[in-house]
């Protein structure tokens, strides 16, 4: 059961936030859809992929891990100037919406506190992932370049997946996948204020937390649990 301190946050979120005409099912299904789309996109334009540029999809992969890892551990979780915003969408806002006592939705209007804005995914394809992809274009080779894009988009939609299914009722189909319970209990325990800002930032797969050291380890922490 939510604490009042949680239950007053979320009324907060959700009246500043969260609109009358907002659908959760129809921005977790435009996230999908668009994500989808670009990486279908990308498949489509691959011709005749040799060996050596399959290696763009693990090196993407690893570079995407890391971003998340510095983006998760930096400004979401340390005010920076210019990008305060992500500091209170985040470490105020959703932190104290979600808490390793009260993880989950309680209606899908709460997607809104968990999925990044369509917005956002439009600017992280137009300012991110197609730049790069087009400096890979020229330099290397258009394969390389498509399958930059494809893998980053997909790691996106990955991150926005597994973040859902984190903060839905663990007893949900979902909820129940073999490999969800370890992914999950990493991510909630990264939810106890006492470790937020120290532990678990990896949102999807932890090799940078066990890479630098911030992985969880309850027997060593000496934290009050």
């Amino acid at each position: 059961m939510s604490s009042p301190s949680v239950n007053e946050a979320r009324a907060a979120f959700r009246e500043r936030h969260v609109s009358p005409d907002y659908s959760g099912p129809r921005h977790l299904a435009t996230t999908i859809a668009v994500s989808l789309s670009v990486g279908l996109l990308c498949i489509v334009m691959l011709e005749n992929v040799r060996p050596l540029e399959w290696l763009t999809v693990p090196l993407t992969f690893l570079y995407a891990n890391l971003s998340e890892y510095l983006g998760h551990r930096g400004p979401m979780h340390h005010r920076k100037r210019f990008i305060s915003a992500v500091f209170q969408r985040h470490s105020v806002e959703h932190h104290a919406f979600f808490t390793d006592e009260a993880a989950t939705f309680d209606s899908t209007r709460d997607y809104k506190a968990v999925l990044f804005p369509p917005v956002l995914l439009l600017f992280f394809i137009g300012c991110f992932a197609m730049p790069v992809g087009a400096v890979l274009y020229f330099l290397i080779s258009s394969n390389v370049a498509f399958l930059f894009v494809l893998t980053s988009v997909l790691y996106f939609l990955n991150y926005e997946l597994l973040h859902f299914a984190y903060h839905s009722d663990p007893q949900t189909r979902i909820g129940r996948l073999p490999f969800m319970a370890g992914l999950r209990r990493h991510h909630i325990r990264h939810h106890n204020r006492q470790l937020m800002t120290r532990y678990n930032f990896n949102i999807t797969y932890p090799i940078c937390d066990r890479l630098f050291g911030t992985l969880y380890q309850e027997k060593d922490s000496g934290l009050a649990r």
